[in-house]
């Protein structure tokens, strides 16, 4: 079964005026570490990155949506979700210099962001299919792209979720565009929740450019992922910017899309003055709110900074608890090779 939801109105959701605050200042923080990540590749500090602006309010609603125990498997667009949920973006801005993620330490349950397409769904699977054989009361909240949908991981992952009452909840952004090929060249279904039809599990579409909306959504699926019966939820939204840095949205799409206004409008512009409207916020939150965040901000790049430079054979550490023999020879490797040709060989941010 699939069903629409949407909330337009504060009396109308299950939500107060502090859930509300809560999700723009969230929403305000996802955006400006988008800007800041941007800049920051942009001058050469980092390789990489995949914006996400556009995409803040499904990302934050689901983030609020999620208990404490509940573990997240994140995609590589998912910066908001993790930064709601408590990952320091100091850890995510040294991920993307090429740092083993999570270096400080935090103990938000959330599992690495997978760069691979739709790798990490059988991922959650699995982990809810333990924690429902240990009697563990917690389900996992895997993220991915409308794309993801046609990689046979989706499939395989639904099958066994449906299959084995694997207390998992699938969030799909559907953000338009699988990189340059929007959603009716990827895939001739209705939509993407109706896919869940096919596994014997719930499906559920939200309007994604409402965090409210999303978090009541999201927050039903967890519900019912913990009772054994997983959710796919997917969200409509857009994705305003590039796929990566190493992308040209010009090249295979107009700046006027053919999508409804409430699905293309920033969603940031949207909810602020959704919340200002109703006198959940004064016309200072916004200003205030990037102000604390562009301190917060200043202090993760200056602990990104002072983190000293990997050596190059600690790139092999974390894929095992025991290194197999082909990639300790690997490992050697690497380091005989900066060894022999010098530090100038190895440039980590370059």
């Amino acid at each position: 079964m699939t069903r629409i939801v949407g909330e337009r109105d504060l009396a109308d959701t299950r939500f107060d005026a502090d859930d509300a605050r809560a999700a723009l200042r969230d929403m305000v923080r996802a955006r400006r570490f988008d800007e800041r990540a941007l800049a920051l590749q942009r001058r050469g500090w980092m390789s990489g990155y995949p914006p996400f602006e556009g995409q803040e309010a499904a990302q934050v609603g689901a983030a609020h949506a999620m208990r404490g125990d509940d573990h997240l498997f994140p995609t590589y667009r998912s910066n908001a979700l993790q930064i709601a949920r408590g990952v320091p973006m100091s850890d995510l801005l040294l991920f993307r210099r090429g740092f083993p993620e999570y270096r400080s330490g935090h103990d938000v349950p959330v599992f690495p962001q997978a760069v691979p397409i739709a790798s990490q769904i059988p991922h959650a699977v699995g982990a809810g299919m333990a924690a429902a054989y240990r009697d563990e009361d917690w389900a996992s909240l895997v993220c991915f792209g409308d794309g993801a949908t046609s990689e046979g991981d989706f499939h395989e992952g639904l099958n066994f979720a449906g299959v084995f009452d694997a207390p998992t909840v699938f969030f799909c952004e559907n953000n338009g565009w699988a990189i340059s090929l929007p959603r009716e060249r990827q895939t001739a279904s209705e939509s993407i929740a109706i896919k869940a039809d096919a596994y014997g599990i719930e499906g559920v579409r939200v309007d994604g450019n409402d965090p409210l909306a999303t978090r009541a959504v999201v927050e039903d699926a967890l519900a019912s992922a913990r009772d054994g019966d997983p959710v796919l939820v997917e969200a409509l939204t857009y994705r305003r910017g590039a796929h990566t840095t190493a992308d040209d949205p010009s090249q295979y799409r107009d700046d006027d899309p053919d999508l409804p206004a409430c699905r293309v409008r920033d969603p940031l512009d949207r909810f602020a003055e959704w919340c200002e409207e109703r006198g959940v916020v004064d016309g200072d939150f916004v200003e205030e709110a990037t102000a604390a965040a562009n301190e917060e901000l200043a202090e993760a790049v200056e602990t990104a900074e002072s983190v000293p430079r990997p050596e190059p054979e600690e790139l092999f550490d974390p894929v095992y608890e025991t290194l197999p023999p082909e990639i300790r020879r690997q490992r050697e490797e690497a380091r005989a090779f900066v060894d022999e040709h010098g530090e100038e060989a190895y440039e980590l941010d370059r």
